[in-house]
C-alpha cells in the first residue's frame, strides 16, 4: 500500500504581536474577558504589505528544510487559505514560483478552520493515485484583513500565520503501524452557513466584507462534529481514542479544544494547545500547533497523531498519522 508519509514541517509567524491589553486600547474588552472565554494571550499580525503569499512561502521553505528537500523534489502543493492574495490565480501559484517549483501543479483549497485537515486529504488521495509523489500541504492566512475592529466578538479571536508538512509517497504495509496519514474524513452542512461567513465577495457584493460569527451556535456544533469525526477516522484504520498519543485540534476556542478533548477521554498533556500564543489562525492553525509541538519534542517519530478542524461551511475533518 502507498503511504503519504510526513517528511517534515515549518511554520512563520508575522513579526508583530498584539497582545489583549493593546486591543483593550481600541476596543471595548479586558485582557480577563479575553482569557476567560477563549484562552487568547494574544496573536501574530502581517505588516502592511506583507500576503498570505509571504507568509506560505516562509513556511514551506522551513518545512523543505526540515525535511531534507528541494523545491525541486515537490511536484504538488496544495495551499488551505480563505484569505488568498487575489481572486484569481490561485496563492499556492505564487508560492510555486517563489520556491523555484516548475512541475507539477499548485492550487488552493478553501474549507476555512477545516482546510488544513481538507488539504492533507486531497494530497494524500493524490500520492495514493500516483497523481504525484511529493507534496507541500500549507495553511496559511492573513484573517487580520477580513475583521471587524470595531466588533468585539470576533476580533479579539483571530491572528495571521502559516504551517506547512511535506508528504512523500512511501510504500507501506497497509497495516496501523505504518507510517504516514492512515485515514482522513471530510463533512459539511451548508445549512450552517449563516452562523459563520464572511458578509461579502466578488461575486455578490464586489467587496471583501468582514467575518461575521454567531459564537454560541458555533461552539455547539464544533464540539458535537469534531468527537462525531475522530470517531469515524479511529473507525475506519480498527483504531480507538485509547490509542492516539497526539491530539493535534483546530485552534479555535481553549472551550471548544477541551470539550473535544474530554469527549474522547484524552487527558490534557495529550492535547496540543497553542492557542493563547496564536490565537485563531483558521487554516494555518494546525501546522503551527503540529509545528510548536514537533519543534519542542512532544512528538516524535511513531506516534499517532489526530488532527481535527472545523470551520465555516460548516466544514469539518479529521486525519490520522503516524508521525
Amino acid at each position: 500500500m502507498i503511504r503519504s508519509v510526513v517528511q517534515g514541517c515549518g511554520a512563520y509567524l508575522p513579526d508583530r504581536v498584539v497582545t489583549n491589553e493593546e486591543l483593550a486600547k481600541k476596543v471595548d474588552t479586558s485582557d480577563e474577558w479575553i482569557r476567560q472565554r477563549t484562552g487568547i494571550r494574544q496573536r501574530y499580525i502581517a505588516a502592511e504589505g506583507e500576503f498570505t503569499s509571504h507568509l506560505a512561502i516562509k513556511a514551506s521553505e522551513r518545512a523543505l528544510e526540515h525535511a531534507g528537500l528541494k523545491a525541486a523534489d515537490v511536484d504538488l502543493i496544495v495551499l488551505a487559505t480563505a484569505t488568498p492574495d487575489e481572486t484569481f490565480p490561485a496563492t499556492a501559484t505564487r508560492v510555486q514560483a517563489s520556491l523555484g517549483m516548475t512541475r507539477g501543479a499548485a492550487f488552493d483549497v478553501q474549507a476555512v478552520c477545516a482546510g488544513f485537515v481538507y488539504g492533507v486529504s486531497v494530497a494524500d488521495s493524490m500520492l495514493r493515485t500516483g497523481l504525484a509523489s511529493t507534496a507541500l500541504v500549507i495553511g496559511a492566512e492573513t484573517f487580520s484583513r477580513i475583521l471587524d475592529w470595531n466588533d468585539r466578538g470576533t476580533c479579539v479571536l483571530f491572528g495571521d500565520g502559516a504551517g506547512a508538512i511535506v508528504l512523500r509517497a512511501e510504500e507501506g504495509k497497509g497495516t496501523a503501524e505504518d507510517r504516514g496519514i492512515l485515514g482522513n474524513a471530510l463533512h459539511s452542512d451548508g445549512r450552517q452557513h449563516d452562523i459563520l461567513y464572511v458578509d461579502g465577495g466578488p461575486s455578490s457584493t464586489r467587496t471583501t466584507g468582514f467575518l461575521r460569527m454567531e459564537g454560541k451556535e458555533v461552539f455547539k456544533h464544533a464540539v458535537v462534529n469534531m468527537a462525531a469525526v475522530v470517531g469515524e477516522v479511529l473507525e475506519k484504520v480498527g483504531l480507538t481514542p485509547a490509542d492516539i498519543d497526539w491530539l493535534v485540534p483546530h485552534q479555535a476556542n481553549k472551550r471548544i479544544i477541551d470539550g473535544t478533548g474530554r469527549k474522547l477521554g484524552l487527558p490534557p498533556e495529550r492535547v496540543v494547545v497553542t492557542v493563547d500564543q496564536h490565537a485563531n489562525t483558521s487554516a494555518a492553525s494546525i501546522p503551527l500547533a503540529l509545528d510548536t509541538a514537533v519543534k519542542d519534542g512532544r512528538i516524535s517519530r511513531g506516534d499517532l497523531l489526530l488532527l481535527e478542524g472545523i470551520g465555516g461551511g460548516l466544514a469539518w475533518g479529521a486525519s490520522l498519522v503516524r508521525w
